[in-house]
């Protein structure tokens, strides 16, 4: 059943992730994720009982998000899988200051906001949307999330964190009203200080969320199969 998400994480970890350190110096189009292509699976959207947004990981694809999508095993949800342009949702490190990475995390947060859009226009509910991200996908995840906080189904980020050096102000607004939101790390991350997890935990809880965080002992940039069975838990509990 894990099959493919474990090769899904064998090609991510593969490419240098959104935490590596750069020094080149990147061009920066105005809305690079635009006119990106959005991968769709499981129930049409007309007839889903529910649908899951899955955002990949620098390097990664939105075809290896439908493979992870799968092995969730929820096939009446609708899947919305976008792909990022170049397979990099920003081009820095998450540490570094948020206005490098501004442009293209903008063009990103917009993309996702079109998609929540298409979903709500089926109509399907916030309340039953879950997110999931994998590391630059997490982050963009949790950053949408804090942006437009309100009542979601769920919101899974996998080696993930808000952008920014610490001390970035987390000023957001609004109430995520028991939103259950899911932070899963390994201690072994080499791009992902602990400490930026527990404190997307602390912002996320002033949101108003139901947070569980779990870090895993030995891991180290990729998916652990715990991780599934908690998203899994988390769409059985939206809804079939």
């Amino acid at each position: 059943m894990l099959r493919s998400a474990v090769r899904v994480i064998t090609i991510l970890i593969a490419h240098r992730n959104d935490a590596g350190t750069r020094t080149v110096d990147y061009p920066m189009p105005r809305d690079p994720h635009r006119d990106q292509p959005i991968l769709l699976g499981g129930a049409p959207l007309a007839e889903a009982t529910g649908a899951l947004v899955l955002l990949h990981g620098r390097g990664g694809s939105a075809q290896d998000m439908l493979d992870l999508a799968r092995d969730l095993d929820r096939p009446r949800f609708a899947w919305l899988v976008p792909e990022a342009a170049g397979r990099h949702w920003y081009p820095y490190s998450l540490l570094e200051k948020v206005e490098r990475n501004r442009p293209h995390l903008n063009s990103a947060l917009s993309l996702v906001k079109r998609i929540m859009e298409r979903i709500e226009a089926a109509p399907i509910p916030p309340e039953r949307v879950v997110l999931l991200g994998f590391s630059q996908g997490a982050s963009v995840a949790l950053e949408f999330a804090a942006r437009n906080a309100r009542r979601y189904g769920g919101l899974v980020a996998l080696s993930g964190a808000l952008l920014g050096p610490e001390g970035t102000p987390r000023d957001y607004n609004g109430a995520l009203a028991g939103t259950p939101v899911f932070l899963g790390s390994g201690d072994a991350d080499p791009h992902l200080p602990k400490r930026r997890v527990d404190e997307a935990a602390t912002v996320f809880e002033r949101l108003g969320a139901t947070v569980t965080k779990r870090l895993y002992q030995g891991l180290g940039h990729a998916i652990h199969p715990d991780e599934i069975a908690v998203a899994r838990g988390m769409l059985e509990a939206v809804g079939a």
